[in-house]
């Protein structure tokens, strides 16, 4: 069965990066992933480093073990010039449209429409089958909007109830919510250990359980590695400078007396400590958070210079060992 992951998170949480690192991770061992952007910003294009990615499917990269990474970047405009010819056969016509900028005013008064044609793009996808009778991909990941507007965002058949209660739209509108309600779709949230991202993550998930949506996995990214162990955090977060002092001195840091260089080193290290201590704090607080909302939790190590390709295969070699087979 092939499978849909929408990735959503507050901006800033490096989503895009997130749901890159998906595709790549789920296209190991030969499989086909099609990776889909519905925003416009071309981000995927940027971080596989190739060009800007047109109103079709092309391949992007190879994943480990030969599989293959998909990509499209869907444009409201040529998706409904799709659906008009699809269920219209408005060819031509459809184009003149397009011209005279009816399409650009329909999906802007009707940005409901909008979205079934941005989320039904990405449905068709998974429903798909090649000649051979098999899913063409195994799996459809989307970069969708933020966590803000995401379950407005997939509850399309609220959206375009007021604009068609029956008739092609709301038929295509019903095909698209029987995809996104069923166990082919899993909604995951990229998040920082950090109070607002955390706080709208929860509430996003909520949004989504209230809208009977599939909620999938929480996934941590950009998570600093731990420098010190507990008990090193503790003394630091307490200031105890005669105990700090007497280990500096024994890492042959000068004396530990009053002037001494290691008594002097002491303060401003301390002071590093007791900021690194308070984060350690903040972030154990908010990944308790997380435990609480009962969803599987990843993460994703911060990535000091930048994610370039290399980084982004790194991260999809971490994801695939905590993804579930």
């Amino acid at each position: 069965m092939s499978r849909l992951h929408v990735v959503s998170g507050k901006g800033g949480t490096g989503k895009t990066t997130v749901a890159a690192a998906l595709a790549l991770a789920l296209a190991a061992d030969g499989r086909r992933t099609l990776l889909v952007e519905v925003e416009g910003r071309q981000g995927i294009a940027q971080l596989f480093e190739t060009e800007a990615l047109p109103y079709e499917e092309r391949k992007i990269a190879t994943a480990p073990g030969g599989g293959e990474v998909h990509a499209l970047a869907i444009d409201p405009e040529f998706a409904l010039l799709d659906y008009l010819h699809m269920f219209y056969k408005l060819g031509s016509a459809g184009r003149a449209l397009k011209k005279l900028g009816a399409i650009d005013f329909a999906t802007t008064i009707a940005p409901g429409l909008r979205d079934v044609l941005l989320t039904g793009k990405a449905c068709e996808a998974v429903r798909r089958k090649g000649k051979d009778g098999r899913f063409v991909y195994d799996s459809v990941i989307m970069d969708a909007p933020p966590t803000g507007r995401i379950s407005r965002f997939l509850n399309v058949n609220h959206e375009v109830a007021g604009l068609a209660r029956t008739g092609p739209i709301h038929n295509q509108a019903q095909a698209v919510m029987r995809v996104l309600k069923s166990p082919q779709t899993a909604v995951h949230m990229v998040t920082l250990l950090e109070e607002m991202p955390v706080q709208e993550t929860a509430d996003g998930i909520a949004e989504l359980r209230s809208d009977d949506l599939p909620t999938g996995a929480v996934i941590v990214n950009m998570v600093r590695p731990a420098i010190l162990d507990h008990e090193a955090v503790d003394t630091a977060a307490n200031g105890r400078r005669a105990a700090v002092a007497k280990a500096l001195s024994q890492a042959g840091l000068g004396g530990a007396r009053r002037g001494g260089l290691a008594e002097r080193l002491v303060d401003p290290l301390l002071e590093q400590a007791r900021e690194h201590a308070e984060r350690v704090a903040l972030e154990r607080a908010q990944r308790s958070e997380l435990d609480g909302l009962d969803l599987p939790l990843h993460e994703l190590e911060l990535l000091t210079d930048g994610v370039d390709l290399a980084g982004l295969y790194r991260l999809a070699a971490d994801l695939r060992k905590q993804w579930p087979s």
